[in-house]
């Protein structure tokens, strides 16, 4: 059987629509019942979830190429996009549906030992785990793959392999027997029986088609309905931020209105599918010009950054309520008094969710979240031009940057991220329009800071850290 990095190679490589298939095909149902467990048993959620997780697969592929084995990215790949997909569902539902979802499934019958308890904290207790062990144990009893099987991709003894499969499935006991679930001798055969089941027939040509379409868009994402939802949400939104403008409508008023309407308008809006393709086209055109010449003359670059920031706006919907409650705050304030506008208060926001490091992406510069996303990404990659364009030009970071040699950048930076695993957000200070503070931390490192962000025209850049009093 021909390896799974081979495949990807190849895909990568020459754009092999057939090797990527047999991809999916080998991987689907774990990912589907990964991601089954964890959307609580929706199977359209849980193929939306696969459908994500083989789109960035395809993204991905070059990088992801050098991998021995893909089962447990793909399966870590599906853990968060599982997450992301349930918090955006339970927008969709109110508590006394969810009361009885819960109580449904607590009704359902199982034969198995214990997999009624054990299938809700499993993939849980799972990612406890070190990457290592939990690779043994996806394939020892999620794939059930044999022993020689696993020792000849890890580079092991079948006795050696042996040996890490028990050790990592008696960790993975004690995880469970922390969460009160007593599994003895059974857990083993409880895995191998229950923890993969069948995808339904026909998706995986389904998911290949649609994750190979939104590669070709040049998007980095699967150009699906849940996009066109997703920009439609955004422009109404920016549209009624307007019509709020003019008669001072309060934005819980508005925000309801636009509730009740979303059906109906999505609707109206599919027919800009193709400008949105096209648009996409466009982009991909120039990102293919950008890797083929070193160097592109000033007025392509800045083309090519700013439709950079068009696609990164795209990915920034879930910030888009925020803002338009902070213009129509602004405006119905600049109704209420002609006079000059106040300088807002400071604001935190509640801590983000871990950016892990293998999803770090160029996302724009539309929001100060964004900015800060595409600065560190073209950091981490030791890629001088892109960071230097997400810089603040009045920043002490934009002279220095342009003062490094190149070959000095890549080293030190990739050095400097070598054991970072992931950002988190934990607050946003708003200082004023046009400047922001947000304190990170590092994951991997355990190290924390504080950096400003200045809107500069429509784009937001990084200015810098910001040293306390008495630092040097």
């Amino acid at each position: 059987m021909t390896p799974d990095c081979e495949l990807l190679r190849r895909y990568a490589e020459t754009r092999a629509e057939d090797a990527f298939a047999e991809l999916v095909q080998r991987h689907l149902d774990l990912v589907y019942s990964a991601a089954r467990r964890q959307v609580n048993g929706d199977a359209h959620l849980a193929q939306d979830v696969a459908q994500t997780v083989f789109s960035e697969l395809a993204r991905k592929a070059a990088s992801l190429s050098h991998r021995p084995v893909l089962t447990g990215w793909l399966y870590t790949c599906a853990h968060f996009a599982a997450a992301k997909a349930v918090r955006k569902e339970r927008r969709r539902h109110t508590h006394e549906q969810e009361a009885q979802a819960m109580h449904d499934l607590l009704q359902t019958p199982t034969p198995d030992l214990d997999w009624e308890k054990l299938g809700p904290v499993l993939d849980k207790a799972m990612h406890q785990l070190k990457e290592t062990d939990r690779d043994v144990i996806l394939m020892r009893y999620f794939e059930n793959r044999q022993l020689a099987d696993i020792g000849q991709r890890l580079g092991l003894s079948e006795d050696a392999a042996r040996k890490r499969v028990d050790r990592a499935l008696e960790k993975l006991r004690g995880f469970l027997s922390h969460r009160g679930i007593a599994t003895g001798t059974a857990l083993a055969a409880a895995l191998s029986v229950n923890a993969v089941q069948m995808a339904p027939a026909g998706l995986a040509a389904t998911l290949t088609s649609a994750s190979l379409a939104g590669v070709a868009a040049g998007t980095g994402t699967t150009l699906t309905l849940i996009k066109v939802m997703t920009m439609t949400k955004l422009k109404l939104g920016i549209v009624s931020a307007a019509v709020v403008a003019s008669v001072a409508t309060p934005l819980a008023i508005l925000h309801q209105a636009k509730l009740r309407e979303e059906n109906r308008s999505l609707r109206q809006q599919m027919d800009q599918l193709a400008q949105v393709q096209a648009d996409n086209e466009r982009l991909s055109n120039l990102l293919a010009q950008a890797s083929a010449a070193p160097k592109l003359p000033t007025d392509q670059f800045s083309e090519l950054l700013r439709l950079r920031g068009e696609v990164g706006s795209l990915r920034s919907q879930t910030n888009g309520l925020a803002k338009l409650q902070s213009e129509n705050q602004r405006l119905r304030s600049s109704l209420a008094s002609p006079g000059p506008r106040p300088k807002p208060p400071t604001q935190a926001t509640t801590p983000q969710e871990n950016v892990p490091k293998e999803s770090w992406a160029f996302v724009g510069y539309a929001d100060p979240e964004s900015a800060f996303q595409s600065a560190v990404w073209a950091k981490s990659q030791g890629d001088a031009k892109n960071f230097l364009a997400s810089l603040s030009p009045d920043g002490p970071e934009y002279r220095e940057v342009q003062r490094t040699p190149e070959s000095e950048f890549i080293t030190r930076n990739k050095e400097e991220f070598a054991n970072v695993t992931a950002f988190k957000i934990l607050g946003k200070e708003v200082m004023s329009d046009n400047e922001v503070i947000l304190t990170v931390q590092a994951l991997g490192i355990n190290e924390s800071g504080r950096f400003k962000l200045q809107r500069i025209g429509e784009d937001w850049k990084l200015a810098g850290p910001v040293r306390d009093k008495g630092e040097h």
